[in-house]
């Protein structure tokens, strides 16, 4: 079976994740999917496949050669973004792209990913070509931050992994923001309007100061590349209470802490005019896995070395954003990203090249291949 027709029947499924639950999976059809992969997995010969209480789909592709060489994995995961519907989705074919009919998102992001991976390990199986012991994972609720929380990575047993998570051909991701959270509370006086002089504090007043002493050039419509970013993601308030909620982001370490920095000093700065009336809550999220990869690039040089061999001229950039293999880089497992072929992700404009699609297994093939012709 083609990667492109896994894709058009893994697209039926709806698997938005939801980060109003506690539960994990966050939502009902995740579960459904893991199992129907689970079966697939299963029919396509692969081994020790397991699905475990929190929808975390796991299998071996056993090692075809005799010698020992070091184990490597492949990872993707099952949930949509909760940004837009994934319900009932209409995959529509124009020339070499998979879009949507303008009502739901597609769902490449990352079921292309799980159909590379499946159709990858399916030829692997079929075709008998020299390879390792390599290890798959399909995880839930990427999209809410949760994919790696209950990810067990000494029972994956990887010296290292890849995503397969990434957008256009020739994506090569090792990169990507240090992240934390903030939360802004802010405490108000209501008192009727008609005695308010001199009394009220207007918390939905005082919101809107705060963020017009946020730099304008650090937004994420005013950045690129490297350059970091506070973003306003919610705010809600009335006269007596407001709160508001911020992404931090940066490439560098001291970036980020230097971020954190501005808004405990505009919180202090407020809070010494308005009698405390501010509350910061900061909370880390992930790191920049360069930390982790500096120091092994060898799963970096393996893909884009099969990438040219493949004929794909490697496009390393960082990632605007964070993907599972951050968070298991910092667990112990080196895990760089990967293309797919998708883009405009997480809305009705996203799309998904077939021949991108195709690429992308074709890439992870000759990563195994080659892997285990070096050692």
């Amino acid at each position: 079976m083609k990667a492109i027709d896994r894709f058009l029947h893994y697209v039926t499924f709806d698997t938005q994740s939801d980060p109003m639950s506690s539960n994990c999976p966050s939502t009902e059809g995740q579960l459904l999917f893991a199992r129907h992969l689970a079966g697939e997995l299963r029919e396509i010969g692969m081994e020790d496949v397991l699905l475990d209480k929190n929808g975390y789909v796991t299998a071996t592709l056993s090692a075809s050669i005799d010698r020992k060489i070091s184990t490597m994995g492949f990872i993707a995961h099952m949930d949509t973004s909760p940004d837009y519907s994934g319900r009932d989705v209409c995959p529509v074919i124009k020339e070499d792209f998979v879009l949507t009919d303008g009502t739901t998102l597609l769902g490449a992001d990352d079921k292309a990913g799980i159909a590379a991976i499946m159709t990858a390990a399916a030829t692997l199986r079929r075709c008998g070509l020299p390879h390792g012991k390599v290890r798959i994972a399909f995880t839930p609720d990427e999209e809410i931050g949760r994919g790696a929380d209950l990810f067990d990575v000494e029972a994956f047993g990887c010296d290292f992994a890849y995503t397969i998570d990434g957008g256009k051909l020739g994506g090569l991701e090792y990169e990507n923001f240090n992240a934390a959270s903030a939360k802004v509370d802010i405490l108000g006086q209501d008192i009727h309007p008609g005695e308010a002089k001199g009394k009220m504090r207007n918390a939905s007043l005082l919101a809107m100061e705060f963020i017009n002493q946020l730099p304008t050039d650090a937004r994420p419509e005013t950045t690129e590349g490297y350059e970091g970013f506070y973003h306003l993601t919610a705010i809600t308030g009335s006269v007596g209470k407001a709160t508001l909620c911020l992404l931090l982001r940066d490439f560098s370490s001291e970036g980020i802490e230097r971020k954190k920095k501005f808004l405990r000093g505009l919180v202090e700065k407020m809070n010494r005019r308005e009698e405390g009336a501010f509350s910061l809550t900061l909370t880390d999220q992930y790191r920049n896995m360069i930390e982790v990869l500096r120091g092994n690039t060898y799963p970096i040089e393996l893909a884009a070395e099969a990438m040219r061999e493949v004929g794909i001229v490697p496009q390393i950039k960082p990632i605007r954003g964070g993907t599972d293999g951050a968070r298991l880089s910092f667990m112990g497992l080196p895990c760089p990203n990967l293309f797919t072929g998708g883009s405009n992700f997480h809305g009705a404009g996203e799309k998904l090249s077939i021949s991108s699609l195709e690429k992308s297994v074709e890439t992870i093939i000759r990563i195994i291949t080659l892997h285990a012709s070096r050692q």
